[in-house]
């Protein structure tokens, strides 16, 4: 039986694995809510949507540097260690962090405004393409026997934290604050916060223990990608589409809403923002729930049938969204919404570094994972504006959540993650 020494240490590597997919998290939030804000302050085109546009094409900008920092810190993390690049993503979030909160608007500095907003969210991209892969592969390693499901699903669960957060920070500067305020300044709160729990993170991360066997570790990264494409570029392809729903769902749901109650609803800031809330709260419960229910009853039951009936729910959900147009109606649906989302993508973020062997977990689930969030997570906010803009018709968001999500079904039913969830190798 361990003792209490041994159960505190996968406590304290829970929070050291949470803390900075929570900071990554929290920053990819504050940008997609503060979208309207950074635009006017950083993209100088005369019509509100063309700089909400732009500036959620910098925001995209960030995914595509994901697939790299998958591949880079991917088997970095499978060949010195996941330690090592828990580290190293921390030290990089921060820095981009740094970087958006304190670079000075378009008006005081011309191009420069712009091209450094945009390589903070280039850096940013980087170092999330190998932080999810590895903080989710950490913590499913370092499980206790029969409770890898809930373990894993705090990954999922951190990313609601951070959405709490950061959208109950905005909620908070949006009644203290004036409007000119919030749009010269005040935006600019929450990115300074996300600097200081940086160092934080870092010395926290330095001192985790390390949980991959150096037995298993390749030489070189080389090797590492090498038997990664040649053994397991199917089950690469098929948990592309496995996340391809969740994500979209995710970046919609979780972010998008906010800036689709502003912009398309013409809802008051205060309550969009109450949205994000709504959705942050609603993840960490669901996450946890999912992933403690795939321990007892299997992840493949856990990853589908959430999934169905968020399908099923979105269209009437949208509908009674825009025509009832109410705070009371808007936050009821995005909770339903938010709970089926959580419940799937928790259990399938879990799923996913069970079916790849130690030596390559890690840069498995990052690129597949990387890859799945830039194709579909980066594009999705930017996408959904157009569509909105070009048919203007709200509904047209609801058809694009059921068509992508019916592809993601059945890409969950191909998936096949080991039921007996205890021979994790």
């Amino acid at each position: 039986m361990p003792g209490k020494a041994d159960a505190q240490v996968p406590r304290r590597a829970v929070f050291a694995a949470v803390l900075g997919n929570w900071l990554e998290f929290f920053d990819f939030t504050v940008y997609a809510l503060f979208a309207v804000m950074i635009g006017k302050q950083f993209f100088p085109v005369e019509s509100a949507s063309g700089q909400l546009l732009l500036s959620l094409a910098t925001f995209g900008v960030g995914f595509l540097m994901r697939p790299l920092g998958g591949i880079v810190i991917g088997s970095y993390a499978d060949r010195v260690g996941r330690k090592a690049a828990l580290t190293l993503t921390m030290m990089l979030m921060a820095i981009g962090t740094g970087i958006i909160g304190f670079t000075p608007s378009y008006e005081q500095i011309g191009l420069a405004a712009p091209l450094l907003v945009v390589f903070a969210r280039l850096l940013q991209g980087f170092s999330a393409g190998g932080e999810l892969g590895a903080a989710t592969t950490y913590l499913v390693e370092i499980a206790p026997q029969g409770r890898r499901g809930l373990f894993g699903s705090w990954q999922y669960a951190s990313q609601g934290l951070a959405t709490l957060a950061a959208s109950l920070m905005g909620f908070a500067l949006t009644q203290s604050l004036t409007p000119d305020d919030m749009n010269s300044w005040g935006w600019r709160i929450p990115f300074i916060f996300g600097l200081l729990i940086g160092p934080v993170g870092f010395y926290i991360r330095r001192h985790m223990h390390e949980t991959a066997a150096a037995t298993e570790r390749h030489e070189s990264s080389g090797a590492v990608l090498q038997t990664l494409f040649t053994r397991h570029l199917g089950l690469i392809l098929i948990g592309i589409l496995t996340i391809m729903g969740g994500t979209i769902s995710s970046y919609i749901i979780g972010k998008y809403m906010t800036t689709y109650a502003l912009h398309t609803l013409r809802m008051p800031a205060s309550v969009a923002m109450l949205a994000s809330v709504v959705s942050g709260l609603v993840i960490v419960f669901g996450s946890l729930l999912g992933g403690w229910l795939s321990d007892r009853y299997g992840r493949r039951a856990l990853m589908i049938l959430p999934r169905v009936l968020f399908v099923l729910a979105v269209y009437p959900a949208f509908l009674l969204i825009t025509t009832a147009q109410s705070t009371g109606t808007l936050l009821a649906m995005i909770a339903l919404l938010a709970l089926f989302q959580a419940m799937s993508g928790a259990v399938g973020i879990i799923a996913l570094p069970e079916c790849f062997p130690r030596a390559v977990r890690t840069s498995g689930l990052s690129i597949t994972y990387a890859l799945g969030v830039t194709i579909f997570g980066g594009t999705a906010q930017l996408f959904v504006t157009w569509l909105l803009d070009a048919t203007g018709n709200p509904m047209a968001l609801a058809w694009y959540l059921v068509a992508t999500n019916l592809v993601t079904i059945w890409a969950l039913f191909k998936l096949r993650p080991p039921e007996a969830a205890d021979r994790l190798g």
